[in-house]
């Protein structure tokens, strides 16, 4: 795993610098949540109940990249997630970087974030919004290689009868967000 605490930049192999990516992880009302960001701007928000997991995911995600642990310079973005989930109203207005994406889960990520807050959408009626009649699968796949949680909003996907189902962060907590979502 490529994960350091120093500040330095690292150099590959050839006197080339790697691509760091700072990240941090906070807790927040529905568990550990790691915020990363990279030189375009956040390229992960991971959720879950281990930091160390955690940090080992968005090693996993993100391979060549210098990781570089850092409360201070990721306090704000951390801050506004935090607000987020606590109040979906106050949005989530952070710069995100999509560039690890394919170019149709770039589409996906992009149609989900056009979702209003406190609204759903199911799989298939997402597809028929990208012109994929047959794609309800392949939205599902996007939205499973999403890496930024919050950001893009993939737990407003829903089943085609309305029932909240596979979150990558788990379904009690995409219970959790559309439930706060739905009280606004």
């Amino acid at each position: 795993m490529n994960l350091t605490q120093t500040h330095t930049p690292a150099i590959a192999a050839g006197g080339a610098a790697l691509d760091t990516i700072t990240y941090a992880v906070a807790q927040s009302a529905i568990g550990k949540i790691l915020a990363a960001r990279g030189s375009l701007g956040v390229c992960a928000i991971l959720i879950g109940s281990d930091a160390e997991a955690l940090a080992q995911d968005l090693a996993s995600r993100f391979p060549g990249k210098m990781l570089v642990k850092n409360e201070t310079a990721l306090h704000d973005d951390l801050a506004a997630m935090a607000c987020f989930i606590e109040t979906p109203a106050a949005g989530l207005d952070l710069p995100l970087d999509i560039s690890h994406g394919t170019p149709f889960q770039q589409k996906v990520w992009g149609e989900l974030r056009s979702i209003r807050r406190g609204a759903t959408i199911t799989y298939a009626a997402l597809a028929q919004r990208l012109g994929q009649s047959n794609g309800a699968r392949a939205v599902a796949t996007a939205c499973a290689a999403n890496a930024i949680a919050l950001g893009i909003p993939c737990h407003r996907v829903v089943r085609a009868d309305g029932t909240p189902s596979g979150y990558r962060w788990g379904t009690e907590r995409k219970h959790a967000l559309l439930d706060k979502e739905a009280a606004i």
